[in-house]
């Protein structure tokens, strides 16, 4: 387990500066954020004086060099906008994000696994088939046109739920957090709803699949012989053995909820890190966006991490490191 955490380390630090060159020189390629900071009325020396407080005087190889230099001391940046860290400004709103996309992923989990299970158990019953309809419409509906269904129902028709914003907080571990009030839970329902459907579909499917192969194994139908309870065959012998590619998708799409919840945060209003990557990206803010995509990477190789960790744990046969 040391070897193998050690190794994906090693290549985790080879990732990130490949893709720290990638990234910054593809930022920096795409305009020139004194175009929008700087009022077109100044004058040369007003824009001279921009460019080089903000350091875009020297060439993209010597910003690269100086960033990466700041990188590896923990400074990613001061924001344009905000003339704040960039890093601290993503990790003020990284919590608001973190709960969107936990609450989500718990929604499709608790939703979708058990769905799916009954629609793999007994496919041919018309439950079954109204389950798997409805995956199909949760995969064809665009994620903005469900949250403004979700809102002109929940909101405006009915006002039981509110249709932006992220409610009361309450700080813990020096952060903000709205799960942990009623009023905050509140906000929480719908945008997690709309962020979950995709993926309640998502695990539906992948679990009935899985569970139409699993049930023609013989240890299934050895436990069925012995008159092992529907139940138990399912959570006891079933579930077990389809847990490892679901566990594999369930890594990844949480991974892209966190980093791309943009459109579910701006149609609710929720204050969390795609919003702010979007407006930095309008005005420019050239550190913010490195900063969070270098985030976005380094979140995804420790997700990729964690899951192959949980295969072994998952299944015995696997081994860690390459050995079968």
């Amino acid at each position: 387990m040391l070897n193998f955490i050690l190794q994906r380390s090693a290549q985790a630090v080879v990732v990130l500066l490949l893709m720290s060159v990638l990234v910054f020189v593809a930022v920096y390629a795409i305009g020139n954020p004194v175009d929008i900071l700087i009022n077109p009325q100044a004058d040369q020396t007003m824009r001279d004086e921009a460019i080089a407080r903000y350091g875009l005087d020297k060439s993209v190889a010597q910003q690269y060099l100086l960033f990466l230099k700041n990188a590896l001391a923990g400074d990613f940046g001061t924001s344009f906008v905000y003339d704040s860290p960039a890093l601290g400004l993503i990790f003020s709103c990284l919590p608001a994000t973190l709960e969107l996309a936990l609450v989500a992923m718990l929604l499709s989990i608790c939703i979708g696994v058990p769905l799916g299970l009954y629609a793999g158990y007994r496919p041919d019953g018309w439950s079954a088939k109204l389950i798997m309809g409805g995956t199909v419409l949760g995969f064809s509906v665009p994620a903005f046109w469900m949250g403004l269904m979700l809102i002109l129902v929940f909101a405006v028709q009915l006002g039981w739920l509110p249709s932006g914003g992220r409610g009361e907080t309450v700080a813990w571990l020096g952060a903000e957090w709205s799960v942990l009030t009623l009023d905050g839970w509140r906000h929480l329902l719908l945008p997690a709803s709309s962020l979950a459907l995709f993926r309640l579909a998502l695990i539906v499917r992948l679990v009935r699949a899985g569970v139409r192969e699993a049930i023609m194994a013989d240890y299934v139908k050895f436990a069925r012989a012995k008159g092992v309870s529907p139940l138990r065959v399912m959570l006891r012998h079933v579930l077990p053995n389809i847990m490892v590619p679901l566990v594999t998708v369930l890594g990844l799409e949480l991974g892209t909820m966190i980093a791309f919840a943009v459109v579910t945060e701006t149609i609710f209003s929720w204050p969390g890190t795609g919003k702010l990557v979007i407006d930095s990206i309008r005005t420019l803010d050239q550190p913010v966006v490195v900063a969070y995509l270098l985030l976005v990477v380094f979140m995804f190789i420790v997700i990729n991490m964690v899951v192959d960790i949980l295969y072994s744990m998952l299944d015995p046969r696997i081994r860690l490191g390459g050995r079968q």
